[in-house]
């Protein structure tokens, strides 16, 4: 798990500095200023989770289990659900996309209850 979360980290992370630079530069002048920050806080969201993957990837070498496995998991469905419908949005303008939006945000959280629950079965 360790080399999978770390290369999704890196393309998470890769990808979330790219966007958000993307709508800095080549989007502030395209999107109403609520669309724009809408995406922002689509990047936003992707950043603060890619960070959250890289620790999931180095806790998964010393805390083994299902639990952090599927934080991990959840955390990039999160990501694709959450961050992309939010982008998807945007840059369509089909506001039916947010429907989507809500089941990443679950996603993250039941992302954080697994690693909660993880180090709650810590002895």
């Amino acid at each position: 798990m360790l080399r999978g979360f770390l290369m999704l980290a890196a393309f998470f992370g890769f990808t979330g500095v790219g966007l958000g630079a993307f709508a800095a530069h080549g989007l502030k002048n395209r999107l109403s200023s609520e669309y724009l920050a809408i995406f922002h806080t689509g990047v936003n969201y992707q950043l603060v989770h890619t960070l959250a993957l890289l620790a999931v990837a180095v806790l998964a070498t010393q805390l083994p289990g299902r639990l952090v496995t599927w934080a991990g998991g959840l955390f990039c469905v999160g990501i694709v659900l959450f961050s992309g419908s939010l982008y998807l949005l945007t840059l369509t303008g089909v506001s039916k996309l947010g429907i989507i939006t809500p089941f990443g945000g679950l996603a993250f959280l039941a992302g954080w209850l697994c690693l909660g629950l993880a180090a709650w079965r810590l002895t």
